[in-house]
């Protein structure tokens, strides 16, 4: 006997890395030594100060019990400290930041909030695929928002307009520096879309995990453009621009009103964060300058590599793309990218990401992470020119 699971679950399929990283734990099982360029997974270290607080911390007696579901007041104190240096935004630590395990349960927290079934929801093509698979576990309404390379990636704003059922969305997700394209935010788009909220009634929903990586621009929060507050809340997360992807830390920031609707969910859902992982994520947020740049200088070394290895398969790409991938489109003559991808995994033996599970308009682009050791990305190179001959 099978036990009926919920309707919600129709819509919703297991997450596509999930799945492929199973498949390459297999073929390296065979022997096929896979090299994987699919994750963001940051391989280099946190920095030395946040592994020595978290260590101490965790040695302290009484640091091992539940957690306070809004985090110690020292670490929202330090959130907003960062988002003032870094973003020029003034948050009041008490009741306008939300520490989260991660912010992907953050996307989770906003759309239960919110979402009711047949309440719209806009969703970026291409773009993180949590966003659709979360409205989907609400029974909301998904209408997906064209970026194209034609556009910068930003959105059209009169096909925004021509939205159908445009009065019942309720959330809009964004992501820049955006994710897979590598695109920037650029000022007089948050501009627009702040305005665009404000008309329709819609909450902005901004994901800002990548802006400290790779880019040679001032980083922009989406709460810095005049009136975002009232339309906007922002996620942002310390495993990209920290190297602590496994840690799970991240934040919710934004109006008090939207932030205590998120935490009545995320209350009922689980009991705060460990203390100790919270007093490294607060010496984590003071790395200096130096310590970032040092990083994003080993990102950009490995991305020349990553570009070699594109120049060989014939796909063009952005050059100023930031963030911690590099986004490629195929040559015209290819029909079929995601058989390059697989081709690729096969009989060379490295994994790079088809584009389409980011949307259709991915289809014909291929995505590669900056997080592999240098020496295995020019072993990579080596096993494409191999497989090229």
């Amino acid at each position: 006997m099978v036990i009926q699971t919920a309707e919600r679950l129709n819509k919703v399929e297991e997450y596509y890395f999930a799945k492929k990283l199973e498949e390459i734990r297999l073929l390296n099982v065979a022997g096929k030594n896979i090299i994987n360029f699919g994750i963001g997974n940051p391989d280099m270290h946190p920095s030395d100060a946040t592994i020595e607080a978290l260590k101490k911390s965790a040695e302290t007696v009484g640091n091992h019990g539940y957690q306070s579901y809004r985090g110690v007041v020292e670490l929202r104190e330090a959130i907003a400290q960062f988002y003032e240096n870094t973003y020029g935004v003034d948050l009041n630590p008490g009741t306008e930041i939300l520490p989260l395990m991660g912010s992907k349960e953050g996307i989770l927290h906003l759309s239960m909030a919110f979402l009711n079934p047949g309440d719209g929801v806009l969703v970026p093509n291409p773009g993180y695929p949590t966003y659709t698979s979360n409205a989907n576990l609400t029974g909301a309404a998904i209408n997906y928002y064209d970026l194209t390379f034609e556009n910068d990636w930003q959105p059209d704003f009169e096909k925004l307009e021509a939205t159908p059922n445009l009065d019942k969305v309720k959330i809009m997700w964004l992501n820049y520096p955006h994710m897979p394209t590598g695109a920037q935010a650029q000022t007089k788009t948050l501009e627009k879309l702040v305005a665009f909220a404000h008309q329709h009634k819609i909450l902005l929903a901004y994901d800002n995990p990548y802006s400290l990586v790779l880019n040679k621009t001032k980083p922009i929060s989406l709460l810095s453009i005049d009136g975002a507050k009232e339309v906007a809340v922002e996620l942002n997360s310390l495993s990209k621009s920290f190297n602590m992807a496994g840690w799970r830390i991240g934040m919710l920031v934004g109006k008090a009103d939207y932030l205590n609707a998120a935490l009545r969910v995320k209350s009922n859902i689980d009991s705060g964060m460990f203390l100790p992982v919270q007093h490294a994520a607060i010496e984590a947020l003071r790395n200096s300058t130096e310590w970032h740049n040092d990083r994003n200088a080993i990102y950009a070394k490995r991305r020349d590599i990553v570009f070699k290895i594109f120049d060989l398969l014939g796909f063009t790409y952005d050059e100023n793309q930031v963030g911690m991938f590099v986004w490629a489109k195929a040559p015209e003559n290819e029909t079929d990218v995601p058989s390059i991808s697989d081709k690729i995994l096969y009989e060379a033996n490295v994994f790079i990401t088809p584009g389409f599970i980011f949307g259709s308009n991915g289809n014909r682009f291929l995505r590669a992470s900056l997080c592999v050791p240098y020496e295995k990305m020019e072993e990579a190179y080596e096993r494409i020119v191999a497989w090229k001959k």
